[in-house]
């Protein structure tokens, strides 16, 4: 479908809930059919960024997310998402798919969803703690094979062990919430993409909430890919990361680890692939502002993240470094400013501004 068509469309059922006086600063709005419950949620989130890599625009403003996402209930068992994306002039697929909740302990997923692999991935993009999970400066190509800034996230997405993907996923919860598992297997080629090949990617994720605002995860990734030598081949990944916190109010903090298998550069003789580890803390502090009808709190933020391609080479790691603070108004919605810095093991450092306005409802 034409992009111009999918706005316009977007466009009239936001015109709808404005003339229907439904405020922004709602959560969400229900319909509801004589079959069905339809939950319809949106974000808008719109970016200005800068960069000192000479080759590059010094500055840019881009629409870094639009999206309308409806969350369908048909009955006790049987639930579904929509979401689509037209952010960064693209028309994109996000979530899609139907879920069968048999019990707690026991839901499957089928279509298109987010892996179970990084906890910064699979925080939702209107709650992610900095602006750019990856933290990414305009014209830096640092990381060996996947490209762009290297640091965790760009990592564990370009390696495939992360972000969306098809297939079947099933999880639940256990002792009471306090043991959570995800078990995914999916084509293994990310969002939107046809499977290659005859194998799949499988990814696993426990959690384990010891107390309020306390939770203990590890993630197991195992990624199938072609080598044009050796024919189909499975790489391995492993992570753990701990989060303490909310995000509603006082410290937050995520923190994880990965390594595993950069399957994209592969050795020249064996044709097996190098080992990458990656690390990254994120802090932060949110504090209410009471008694101010506009501004509900402020929040310094601090990213610290480090990231090697190829542990097998000594000059290809580096950091990125991210201090900033968010304004928030209500709920989700918000503004927030970031400052990333690339600084490599050798070789300039770069930065970026970025200031980003979030809409929610």
């Amino acid at each position: 479908m034409h992009s111009s068509r999918i706005v316009r469309r977007m466009l009239v059922v936001a015109a709808f809930f404005a003339i229907s006086g439904v405020s922004a600063l709602d959560a969400q709005v229900a319909i509801n059919s004589r079959a069905q419950e339809i939950t319809l949620t949106g974000r808008v989130q719109a970016q200005f960024n800068t960069t000192s890599v000479d080759a590059e625009p010094d500055a840019e403003f881009l629409m870094r997310r639009v999206r309308l996402t409806a969350e369908i209930d048909i009955n006790d068992f049987i639930s579904g998402k929509i979401q689509p994306d037209v952010g960064e002039g693209s028309i994109n697929l996000k979530d899609a798919y139907i879920r069968m909740n048999f019990s707690p302990a026991f839901r499957a997923t089928i279509g298109q969803f987010k892996r179970p692999f990084d906890i910064f991935e699979l925080t939702s993009s209107t709650q992610i703690l900095v602006i750019e999970r990856a933290g990414g400066v305009r014209g830096v190509d640092a990381c060996s094979g996947p490209g762009g800034t290297c640091s965790f996230s760009r990592l564990t997405e370009k390696l495939g062990y992360s972000d969306r993907d098809i297939g079947v996923m099933v999880d639940g919860r256990l002792s009471d919430g306090q043991i959570r598992y995800s078990l995914a297997v999916t084509n293994g080629e990310g969002a939107n993409k046809d499977d290659i090949n005859g194998t799949k990617s499988y990814t696993g994720r426990v959690e384990f909430l010891p107390a309020d605002d306390v939770r203990i995860s590890g993630n197991v990734g195992a990624h199938d890919y072609f080598n044009a030598a050796t024919g189909d081949e499975t790489a391995l990944a492993f992570g753990g990361d701990v989060e303490y916190g909310n995000f509603n109010e006082g410290l937050h903090l995520q923190a994880g680890v990965v390594t595993g298998d950069n399957w994209r550069v592969l050795d020249a003789i064996t044709n097996e692939p190098s080992s990458f580890m990656a690390a990254q803390g994120i802090i932060t502090y949110k504090h209410p502002i009471e008694g101010n009808d506009r501004i509900a709190a402020i929040e310094p933020v601090a990213r610290l993240s480090w990231a090697d391609p190829d542990t097998g080479v000594d000059a290809d790691h580096g950091m990125v470094l991210t201090p900033g603070f968010v304004v928030h108004f209500a709920g989700r919605n918000k503004m927030a400013v970031n400052v990333d810095v690339w600084m490599p093991n050798t070789g300039n450092s770069e930065m970026s501004l970025k200031v980003q306005s979030y809409l929610h409802f």
